[in-house]
């Protein structure tokens, strides 16, 4: 099972202003990086999402509610950097499958049949 990392917010009274920076989504063995505030310190967390695989929360827990593991504050900023330029990649990776899409005649034609016959539909 997938936690959103977005949801992981324990403990409550530590945990504020969470800013997801890479989530890898739905996928077995998913891992989320967030910037977030841990009692008065700006932090970077990291953690493993859970799947169906290993672990149904994810790890680590505490009192067996997902949480982050706060990274060192030497470590963080290389690991901000990896993730742009993971983002980077991701991002590039969209950017090439939508154009190869759109370089594809027929079924950019099939596309814009389709799309013309909803707006038909909606009069």
């Amino acid at each position: 099972m997938y936690i959103d990392p977005q949801t992981v917010l324990s403990p409550k009274n530590k945990v504020r202003d969470l800013e997801i920076l890479y989530d890898r989504g739905p996928v077995d063995y998913s891992w989320s990086i967030a910037r977030l505030t841990y009692g008065d310190d700006e932090c970077i967390g990291i953690r493993w999402n859970g799947d169906d695989i290993e672990s149904k929360k994810g790890v680590p827990l505490a009192n067996a509610h997902p949480v982050w593991f706060i990274l060192p504050r030497e470590l963080a900023g290389a690991v901000e950097a990896k993730i742009e330029e993971l983002k980077g990649n991701r991002e590039t990776a969209l950017l090439n499958g939508y154009r190869e899409m759109a370089a594809d005649r027929d079924r950019e034609s099939e596309a814009e049949e389709w799309a013309e016959g909803l707006i038909r539909d909606a009069y």
